[in-house]
């Protein structure tokens, strides 16, 4: 199984007066026309995936909303094991009970950091890797998803993505 991991486009500052409730805040304006360009460039490099679950916090959404227009990757479906708040072994956990050979699944940091390091073999910081807003990496996995398991095909930074022209 191949999995894609983006971290969500430039949010919105946080500002409790704004929103209330922060799963709530918004990608900006520039952070919604860098997630269109940088998904063209990630267009020309990966194929799509068979499946892409988000986080259900607003600006996840909103990404996986612009990779689906902008990239042509599939209509998004929620999942909580992708909310800040959950462990990335949530996360594994709903992965190996997808059948799909190329998911890819939008969220936030740490934990998408947290969920690369769980990945891959070795003993990583559990920190895990720091993964720039709408940075994507690549994961290969022989057969399921599964702690240790992966090998980083590729990992990228949002800027390298919008420079891809061809």
């Amino acid at each position: 199984m191949d999995l894609l991991i983006v971290r969500h486009a430039i949010a919105a500052r946080r500002a409790a007066q704004r929103w209330p409730d922060d799963r709530e805040r918004p990608l900006t304006p520039a952070g919604a026309q860098r997630a269109r360009e940088a998904a063209r460039g990630l267009k020309r490099i990966a194929d799509p995936p068979a499946l892409l679950l988000t986080s259900p916090l607003r600006r996840a959404r909103q990404t996986a909303a612009i990779l689906s227009a902008c990239a042509g990757w599939p209509a998004a479906l929620e999942c909580a094991a992708l909310a800040p708040e959950a462990s990335p072994e949530a996360a594994l956990t709903a992965l190996e009970a997808r059948p799909q050979d190329r998911i890819a699944v939008i969220g936030h940091q740490p934990h998408l950091g947290q969920l690369i390091a769980r990945c891959l073999p070795g003993a990583l910081d559990p920190q895990g890797i720091e993964l720039k807003k709408l940075g994507v990496a690549l994961l290969s996995f022989e057969g399921r998803a599964r702690p240790g398991g992966a090998r980083l095909r590729w990992l990228l930074a949002p800027m390298a993505l919008r420079a891809i022209r061809r």
